[in-house]
């Protein structure tokens, strides 16, 4: 028992630093003292500690350690110095320029609208594989693992998460935009596309509302006309470069 005793400088250190929030002087004792199947206990008082986070800190500052033990909200934490702030700030920005990729947020989207559903459903409606997707939503904290289907081979269900709600700057499922509100957005979109097109083709306003949705981008990226309904069926568009070439 005394060699614990001597350990209190250590169990501390870690418990702070395990700690994903504030700890308590109050919460290191009672996890101090509690037991189960009748491990070690350790009595700790408030002073006890307070003496132990200053020697620790102080070990911090004479070994150039670029963190401390900081006492916020009550609790005890660790922190970075201050003038390290501008470097982790990069690496914040670094994080944050991770995007998900296509292929997540195809396979997001089949979970938020169809969960709880499993792999191999989700698998099924995109038609490829779901693996690496699912591993990197899951490693972001976006989707979870919900329960096990009542079908043979009980696969596991997905679900999405708190942090998906918040990523998504929404409250609820009920928030998330209908099939049909999607389609809006789409046109809108590819209508503000056809317009900047247009513009920097040196198009007069007047130009742009009468040819504003009459027109496609190909695949070679030019703006092409799309032929009057009657003459859609012949597939012949008019290559609005070309014509002002020819102008």
């Amino acid at each position: 028992m005394e060699q614990v005793s001597e350990n209190k400088r250590q169990i501390i250190e870690a418990l702070i630093f395990g700690s994903d929030e504030p700890l308590t002087s109050r919460q290191i004792i009672d996890i101090l003292w509690s037991s189960d199947n009748s491990g070690p206990r350790l009595r700790i008082k408030d002073e006890e500690i307070l003496t132990i986070i200053r020697e620790l800190n102080a070990d911090y500052v004479q070994s150039g350690r670029a963190y401390r033990i900081i006492q916020v909200a009550g609790g005890f934490q660790y922190a970075t110095m201050p003038e390290f702030a501008e470097w982790l700030g990069r690496m914040v920005k670094e994080k944050a320029r991770r995007k998900l990729t296509q292929a997540t947020i195809e396979t997001l989207s089949v979970i938020a609208y169809k969960q709880p559903v499993t792999k191999p459903e989700i698998e099924a409606i995109r038609g490829v594989n779901a693996d690496y997707a699912i591993h990197k939503l899951l490693e972001r904290g976006l989707i979870t693992i919900v329960g096990r289907a009542a079908t043979p081979g009980r696969p596991l269900l997905y679900g999405t998460t708190q942090d998906f709600l918040k990523h998504f700057g929404i409250n609820d499922l009920a928030e998330l935009p209908k099939p049909r509100e999607i389609d809006e957005i789409m046109a809108d979109h590819g209508m503000d596309m056809e317009r900047e097109l247009l513009k920097r083709m040196g198009k007069t306003e007047e130009e742009i509302s009468e040819q504003l949705g009459h027109t496609v981008v190909g695949e070679n990226g030019q703006l092409h006309t799309l032929p009057p309904k009657e003459d859609q069926n012949s597939g012949e568009v008019t290559d609005l470069d070309s014509d002002q070439e020819r102008k």
